[in-house]
């Protein structure tokens, strides 16, 4: 078997029976090249079938000496665990070698989060007198509103806006759909924006459905997300490492201090499994913490 074809095999299943976004895919398929890198480097040359689970870790301590830090080395395992279940369901293999292969054990780091107050200063420091003003409000009022991940922002559809009943659907990882409340600050941006502004935008064929658009009519690029938000970091002087990602910490972060339920938060978040929104119960201590160090007589 070459390992240009069961790649290729491997990311059409990826698409075709995942359903994974194709940035997913491209992953994926660079972790794959990553152990054809090293199986290309042996004396013997190693093919996909003939790959065992010692190959497989000398393949990782290889990595490390690379220099390839735990979360991506864990990001690799999962693809090699995924490539090789593919080609044991395809009976291109008899025996899966990563079956029992070790994920490195990965210390979870706390995102970082702004305060309402941060958020605020962002808001108020983009220029709202200009077109793009209003479509930049809209879209930090949106993040933090609903807790979208920029790609589920830059594809937000004007057809799945709910805004009479305060509901927004959006399309997530994997092409699953979710339906997310969305603020009464959110839907007022998104009113100007849609009502006020857009509508005297002359749209490219086929973005007609997009709700965010640069000037020239084309959905807006998640690059230009993070530049404009690192831009208003700038004007703001704000200290902190600051990305859209950021705003859907926040988000979840606000919630649960709120005391909002962490199922619930999981739902609006779309993560397919609670342990990943656990990660804002460990926020919610660190705040708890911090409140006691600040307010208590004692500490």
């Amino acid at each position: 078997m070459e390992w240009r074809s069961a790649i290729k095999g491997f990311q059409a299943y990826l698409k075709l029976e995942k359903s994974l976004a194709d940035n997913s895919i491209e992953a994926y398929g660079r972790d794959i090249e990553k152990l054809y890198q090293f199986s290309d480097l042996q004396i013997v040359k190693l093919k996909p079938e003939t790959i065992t689970l010692g190959n497989l870790r000398e393949f990782i301590n290889w990595a490390i000496n690379l220099g390839m830090i735990p979360s991506s080395q864990a990001r690799v395992l999962s693809g090699i665990k995924a490539f090789y279940k593919y080609l044991l369901m395809e009976d291109l293999i008899k025996i899966d070698p990563s079956e029992l292969l070790e994920s490195p054990k990965i210390q979870r780091k706390l995102p970082d989060t702004l305060s309402y107050q941060d958020i605020n200063k962002l808001i108020a420091a983009i220029d709202v007198s200009k077109p793009e003003g209003a479509r930049n409000k809209a879209i930090l009022e949106t993040l933090y509103g609903s807790g979208l991940r920029v790609s589920e922002l830059t594809e937000l559809k004007l057809s799945n806006l709910y805004l009479d009943i305060e509901f927004i659907k959006v399309t997530g990882k994997g092409n699953k759909e979710r339906l997310v409340p969305i603020g009464a600050e959110a839907i007022r941006a998104l009113k100007i924006w849609i009502e006020n502004v857009r509508v005297h935008i002359a749209i490219k064929k086929g973005e007609e459905d997009m709700v965010f658009l640069n000037r020239r009519g084309s959905r807006l690029s998640r690059v230009y997300i993070f530049l404009m938000i690192k831009e208003l970091v700038e004007l703001t002087g704000l200290k902190k490492t600051i990305s859209p990602h950021t705003f859907r910490h926040s988000f979840a972060t606000h919630l649960v201090e709120g005391g909002a339920d962490l199922r619930a938060v999981q739902e609006m978040l779309g993560h397919e499994s609670i342990t990943t929104t656990e990660i804002y119960t460990h926020l919610d201590r660190e705040y708890l913490k911090s409140t006691i160090s600040q307010f208590h007589p004692r500490s």
